[in-house]
């Protein structure tokens, strides 16, 4: 196999950055991700384009790298995240004189923070609890991940990194004292081989316990915390609602798209059983509650799906919850911590300070190469960046206005690649706006192999119907395109169809229950596809060299 200056185990946000970052700076490097892009806490979150503000009172540190990174990524990367602002709301049962607590604690984190009448409050967010006793506007927002990881993986490769998906790690290899490479098990062939690099780092969030123990030394102690979110039939607010207290459960909604999300609770969970979380009814009714008392209209309000992601902390064993431990970003040395040169690990950190975390990795990567090139990933734009006014899209007239407008939203500039391959209306998800031709060349240009990622590149299923009108379709399209033979199609179909039935079941009441049925119908009894499908092993999915 060929050798690379370094290898990096994780496809998330950190590990993407990582890529961009050591590809810009000139190092051979590889990516590894045992599935698709942005699977694991990447995008398992609210969403949240984090201020700082949310942990200003009680962790400094990382209330300063939020904001600092805040400010970046609404330079770098405008089209991956809407800079809507924040409200942190007190209610009649909060102590109000914690308000005061709280915008110190922004002040001192360089974190704006400016207190309004909560009539004020009320007219910039008509959705907000009209019982509110105090405001305090920060400069919080939304950001989809999976755009932002898709970016930075674009920029990576654009600048010579080679990535591959649905590689799984299974042995961190060793020359005595020193890092060799990794062995990995190939999705595609269904082989083991072996790639050889000087520097492997770990970027695998919770995983990367499990990487330490691979490579035979004193594994990385994380600390799961189980964070689990609903999200709703449409989008509630435009400002982000925060609870000005502690941190605590249900306690933020964030808008997003076409939806608002409601998050999160914090629970610890065993290590054991991070690669099966399940939902409970206290937690969504939970979440329900808290939700309400932010936004009451969210009582009355459809809930598309719950969903959980796990949040990878490392630190004393202090919180049975996981609120209390830090969220500051943890790079460990392992030839000055366990003797194994080359080795390096990268945790902890939140989605809105990947790049620093990426930063942080390649200088020490740096370091260890005897290189001495600058970082340049916080002021060079990602691919996509560009103003939305300058996209050629906007002169496409074989497509509506509302659909150029969906187009420039979701892929910034890159649009611009796409306007000669778009030439109908045709429209495959009606509550995402996304084209036909929208999805063949989102196959071609962001490394598609499965309606899963498809949905992950252009949010397709993550409408009011989850997948029931155009998951079809969108398989069909995919088939066409030689993405799959027919009978891959039709079980890559029922996958992704029981992916969105996962998300539906604990909240499988009124219309979301109605809407179950119908799919149910609509695939049993007009294509009978449940009938006819056969369980393939996992390690049969196509996967992608990008």
């Amino acid at each position: 196999m060929k050798e690379f200056d370094a290898i990096i185990i994780g496809g998330g946000a950190t590990g993407a950055g990582i890529a961009r970052d050591c590809a810009k700076r000139g190092i051979a490097v590889l990516l590894l991700e045992q599935s698709d892009i942005a699977t694991g806490a990447t995008g398992r979150n609210h969403g949240l384009l984090h201020s700082g503000a949310r942990y200003a009172v009680h962790d400094y540190e990382s209330a300063k790298e939020c904001i600092d990174e805040n400010n970046i990524l609404k330079k770098i990367a405008p089209h991956c995240l809407t800079p809507s602002g924040g409200l942190f709301l007190t209610l009649p049962e909060d102590d109000l004189d914690y308000q005061q607590v709280f915008v110190e604690a922004c002040y001192r984190a360089g974190i704006k923070a400016e207190v309004i009448d909560p009539k004020e409050a009320l007219r910039i967010e008509p959705s907000a609890n009209p019982q509110i006793t105090g405001a305090v506007k920060v400069p919080d927002g939304s950001v989809d991940p999976f755009r932002l990881t898709l970016s930075n993986i674009l920029d990576a490769k654009k600048h010579g990194a080679t990535v591959y998906t649905y590689h799984e790690v299974l042995k961190v290899l060793r020359n005595g004292d020193s890092v060799q490479g990794v062995s990995v098990w190939d999705k595609i062939t269904k082989t083991e081989k072996k790639i050889y690099a000087p520097i492997v780092v770990n970027a695998a969030g919770i995983w990367g316990q499990r990487m330490t123990l691979y490579a035979d030394i004193n594994p990385v102690k994380m600390l799961p915390a189980k964070g689990s979110l609903l999200i709703m039939g449409h989008r509630l607010n435009n400002i982000v609602l925060n609870r000005c207290r502690k941190p605590a459960d249900a306690d933020i909604l964030v808008p997003g798209e076409t939806v608002s999300v409601i998050g999160t609770t914090s629970m610890r969970i065993p290590y054991e059983e991070i690669d099966n979380l399940t939902i409970t009814t206290k937690e969504v009714d939970d979440l329900i509650e808290g939700g309400s008392q932010l936004a009451p209209v969210l009582a009355k309000t459809r809930i598309l799906r719950a969903y959980a992601g796990i949040r990878p902390l490392v630190a004393a064993d202090t919180d049975a919850g996981g609120r209390n431990i830090s969220r500051g970003i943890v790079l460990l040395d392992h030839e000055k911590r366990d003797g194994l040169k080359g080795f390096i690990s990268i945790v902890g950190g939140k989605l809105v300070t990947y790049r620093l975390m990426a930063e942080m990795a390649t200088d020490l990567i740096c370091e260890k190469m005897n290189l001495s090139v600058s970082c340049t990933t916080a002021t060079d734009k990602l691919p996509g960046a560009s103003a939305e006014e300058d996209m050629a899209i906007h002169s496409n007239r074989s497509i509506s206005a509302m659909q150029k407008h969906a187009l420039a939203s979701r892929y910034g500039d890159l649009s611009n690649g796409m306007s000669s391959e778009i030439k109908k209306k045709s429209l495959v998800c009606e509550c995402e706006e996304i084209l036909a031709d929208e999805i063949r060349a989102s196959i071609h240009k962001f490394h598609i192999s499965s309606l899963s990622d498809l949905r992950r590149r252009t949010r397709l299923g993550m409408g009011t119907c989850q997948g029931t009108l155009c998951a079809c379709r969108a398989a069909g399209i995919m088939s066409e395109e030689k993405v799959r033979c027919d009978y891959d199609a039709k079980q890559d179909l029922l996958d992704f169809l029981n992916e969105r039935w996962k998300g539906m079941l604990p909240i499988a009441w009124g219309e979301t229950l109605r809407e179950s049925e119908y799919m149910t119908w609509l695939y049993r009894g007009l294509f009978g596809i449940f009938a006819q499908q056969k369980p393939l092993p996992k390690e049969t999915v196509s996967a992608v060299k990008i």
